[in-house]
């Protein structure tokens, strides 16, 4: 990949960062997915620690932990698919504060009440209240960002939150009540139950606070991104919109690509955590095993969510989920024959990594392509398959493995022992990497090419195309970028490279129009479309070819410029724009965009061009400011030459620490 793409990558990271977290509805609602998260993790701590107190019986604690999480998994069986349809159908915002509500008073109810049976009552409530919560508030997030492309980032660090910060504040915050008796030197009898009370009542505070905070501060979570299909939903009943989430998902190739998917993922999850304990001590170790191996897995998911980004660049979203799924079955594989630690060490770190990246890279395709009418049933369905799924896989597999026990067989006349946990890995494998399989023929967007040399190129780090380098010079003034773009490819042929300027596609989209004379392409939309076909063309006949040939390729007004021209007029909506570029072009994007920066002139017109042009400017100043790593402003205010000059001075030495190189023509 070219020093072009490669330069600032982990700037841009924490550029994308900043930019979402500058969102003040989106920073506020990652405030309050902190603490709702910790209120789960403290509540997993808190509710067995009070569950011990409240029985004192030793058979009760060996099952507190087990009963806690069952009785909080359980309502994710029955009422995911009721939360996905109030989230598609009511005021998601409402949704979440009442369900905060209801968790906070169960809780403190818990601590009130003071029986083993209503705490269990009360915790599968509150299981139930989580399932409606959660699909409101991932179904909200992409409404509260600026662009799709911000999905990814904003479910980065989503997962940060609720796995990582949140484990470690609900955990300290659990250690920090439970050592108050040791603090303040305090001795009663019953002092554990009264401190484990004031948990689970600290942590009904946590979601009564979360409730006030969502009904105050993040009104934009009543936003919706289509009305029209809302109203659609309001007329249909429960069952009516719950067929019809399912006959989305059952008929949506995307969709139903990426539940065959998650079935996979989820079936090898449970596999892998309920045979780990005993798989550990087929690898002749214990505790620690167990301890390194869960570590090493855990490491695995950070870096597969970490590097998941970089990898869609080069991979698209359809075919980088079915194909980590694939290399995680392949990968337990691996787990299921090592003869060693430090084999099995690395293998489940490849299957975290890989189960990494297909979990963030499918929520992301559930935020940035489902749509919004039908994202809140699609979330729920997912959720309901990770329950159902991750609890049976994890129940059958200890199962099976005490069916086939451990077994001797002979091997090239050598007598070997094969613990029980092999052909359960290695069937769980051969599952995940199957379904992964037909996952990614059911998503896979670009089947006349070959995913082999695909994901070759993205593990060797280059861009899903060819070496060549896609420059493009965008601005508000179409003098400007025609010009600037005609003087660069100049100059870089001069230089040595192989240039191509592609066909300017103002001209394209008014030849187009000729040929479409007698229909009415007077609405912002018909002209949108006009504009899309032109681009599709001219990157299928001139652009991918120039670029699989590692030539430099100009263009000028590629996507940035008439997005922000059609945004501006403000008829259509900027993300079903983004949508439109992104089919037409098949997500294709420049490696360095020249912004034109300069100040409207001013022009009169019915429709006040000069405070069109404005709006323009600024939208294309804020793609800008939004992924530095990819552009490059240059001041166009002054001449020609001068200008052009500047464009230079700032693309030349960009292009010659690239890949490209100067070629040498023969005569």
């Amino acid at each position: 990949m070219s020093t072009i793409q490669e330069g600032g990558t982990a700037a841009s990271t924490s550029h994308r960062i900043r930019s979402v977290l500058a969102i003040r509805p989106f920073r506020r609602l990652w405030g309050v997915t902190y603490l709702c998260s910790v209120g789960d993790w403290l509540s997993l701590l808190a509710l067995t620690g009070l569950v011990s107190k409240l029985t004192q019986s030793y058979q009760w604690e060996s099952f507190a932990l087990s009963l806690v999480v069952l009785t909080q998994l359980l309502p994710g069986i029955l009422f995911a698919p009721l939360g996905g349809v109030l989230a598609d159908r009511f005021d998601r915002r409402k949704i979440m504060v009442v369900c905060d509500l209801l968790r906070g008073g169960l809780f403190i109810s818990i601590a009130l009440v003071g029986t083993a049976w209503w705490l269990f009552i009360a915790n599968f409530l509150v299981g139930c209240c989580a399932m409606l919560w959660i699909p409101a508030k991932d179904s909200a997030v992409p409404n509260l960002l600026r662009r799709p492309d911000q999905v990814e980032t904003a479910n980065q660090l989503g997962l940060v939150m609720t796995y990582g910060l949140s484990v470690i504040s609900g955990a300290g915050l659990y250690s920090l009540i439970s050592g108050i008796p040791g603090y303040l030197h305090l001795q009663s009898t019953d002092i554990e139950f009264r401190i484990a009370t004031i948990a689970v009542m600290v942590n009904g505070a946590l979601y009564v606070t979360s409730a006030i905070l969502v009904a105050l501060r993040i009104p934009e979570l009543s936003g919706r991104a289509s009305t029209v299909r809302r109203d659609k939903g309001e007329r249909e009943g429960f069952f009516a919109m719950l067929r019809a989430g399912l006959r989305f998902a059952g008929r949506t190739p995307l969709v139903r690509g990426l539940v065959i998917g998650m079935i996979g993922a989820f079936a090898a999850a449970g596999a892998v955590i309920g045979t780990a304990k005993l798989y550990a001590l087929s690898l002749l170790g214990g505790d620690s095993t167990f301890g390194l191996l869960f570590v090493a897995v855990f490491a695995g998911l950070a870096v597969g969510m970490a590097i998941a980004p970089r990898m869609a660049r080069r991979l698209t979203y359809e075919r980088l989920f079915g194909a980590t799924i694939v290399l995680a079955g392949l990968s337990l594989m691996l787990v299921a024959f090592a003869p060693h630690l430090w084999i099995a060490l690395v293998a489940v770190a490849l299957v975290g990594g890989c189960a990494g990246m297909a979990f963030l890279t499918g929520l992301t395709i559930v935020g940035s392509k489902v749509e919004d009418a039908m994202r809140g049933r699609t979330v729920a369905l997912l959720q309901s398959l990770l329950k159902i799924v991750l609890f049976a896989a994890s129940g059958a597999a200890p199962l099976l493995v005490s069916l086939i026990q451990q077994r001797t067989i002979t091997l090239f006349g050598h007598p070997m022992q094969v613990d029980g946990t092999r052909p359960v890995l290695f069937g769980a494998a051969v599952i995940a990497a199957l379904l992964g399989l037909i996952a990614y023929r059911q998503m896979d967007d670009r089947r006349a090419e070959p995913i082999l040399s695909d994901l070759l190129a993205a593990l060797r780090g280059r861009s899903r195309r060819g070496s060549g380098v896609l420059i493009a010079v965008e601005g508000e003034s179409r003098i400007d970028t025609a010009a600037q773009a005609r003087r660069l490819a100049a100059e870089l042929r001069s230089a040595g490279h192989r240039v191509l300027l592609a066909s300017d596609p103002d001209l394209d989209e008014q030849r187009l129009r000729n040929l479409l004379s007698t229909a009415d392409l007077a609405g912002v939309r018909a002209h949108a479309l006009v504009a899309a076909a032109v681009r599709a063309d001219v990157v299928e006949r001139e652009v991918r070819p120039a670029l699989d040939n590692g030539s430099l390729v100009v263009m000028e007004r590629y996507v940035d410029s008439p997005l922000a021209h059609f945004s501006a007029v403000g008829s259509v909506e900027p993300r079903e724009m983004e949508g439109l570029v992104d089919w037409a072009t098949g997500r294709l994007r420049p490696d360095v965009t020249v912004l034109l920066d300069r100040t409207p002139v001013e022009s009169a017109g019915p429709l006040d061009p000069v405070e069109h042009h404005w709006r323009v400017q600024r939208l294309l100043t804020e793609m800008a400011s939004a992924d530095p790593e990819r552009y490059v402003v240059v001041d166009a205010d002054g001449t020609v030459d001068e200008v052009a000059e500047r464009v230079r001075s700032a693309v030349l030495p960009l292009v010659s620490r690239s890949a490209v190189r100067p070629v040498v023509e023969s005569s």
